[in-house]
């Protein structure tokens, strides 16, 4: 625990009268939130890897998004050109600094324009990778890091995000328990966004308009790849 944070936990402790916990009762309280016992699971999540690719796909196509299957990292480049040329924007894309899209070859795509790291809002179409997608609903799991802006996952209209295929998930409980897994039971990131589909609004007239707080597009390219989990 930083300095910082001790103080406040202290005054806090302070205010509400309560002593300082000795080790007996923090080592329990570790231990129960370390337990995480899960909930209710739904039945409609218990499928096998096709089941789930199937019902996240029906679920992100239910809310404006779009689905592609790929047979590997190799097939991004044409994919993305695809997609650019099918919305007739320009062959322009900001990608996140992960180590995943740099292992990706763009040399068959030497038209589109490339270039890495936080948007400063004037970036047309972005390419990140998703921590994780949960078939329950059709979301994307989107955490922030250096790796991962979290300008790129809002400021550009267009969200293309690469999902390997080990990263799908059924339902919530599962995405939050890899994402656990993956800091050792230390600190989380500060940011951990849950996307389901495009941005969306009907505040005006109960007219919906896609991309009021974000995307108006988000395209997730299934990769068929457990290597790259």
């Amino acid at each position: 625990m930083t300095d910082a944070r001790a103080e406040i936990l202290g005054r806090l402790r302070r205010a509400l009268k309560r002593d300082a916990l000795d080790a007996k009762a923090a080592s329990g309280i570790e231990a129960r939130v370390a337990a995480h016992a899960p909930g209710p699971i739904p039945a409609r999540t218990q499928l096998d890897r096709e089941g789930l690719i199937a019902l996240f796909s029906t679920k992100l196509q239910g809310v404006a998004g779009t689905v592609e299957r790929l047979g590997s990292l190799n097939d991004v480049p044409a994919a993305v050109a695809k997609y650019l040329a099918r919305h007739n924007l320009p062959a322009a894309v900001k990608l996140a600094p992960a180590p995943m899209l740099s292992q990706i070859d763009w040399s068959g795509q030497p038209m589109i324009e490339l270039s890495s790291g936080r948007s400063d809002g004037n970036d047309l179409v972005s390419l990140t990778p998703a921590f994780a997608a949960v078939a329950e609903t059709g979301t994307l799991m989107l955490t922030s890091s250096a790796e991962t802006p979290t300008t790129l996952h809002f400021l550009p209209d267009h969200h293309i995000v690469v999902l390997p295929l080990s990263r799908l998930v059924g339902p919530f409980e599962e995405a939050w328990a890899k994402l656990r897994a993956s800091t050792g039971g230390g600190q989380m990131p500060r940011t951990v966004n849950l996307v389901t589909g495009p941005s969306r609004s009907a505040d005006i007239g109960l007219v919906p308009q896609l991309g009021a707080h974000g995307p108006r597009r988000i395209h997730v390219l299934l990769v068929d790849d457990d290597a790259q989990a």
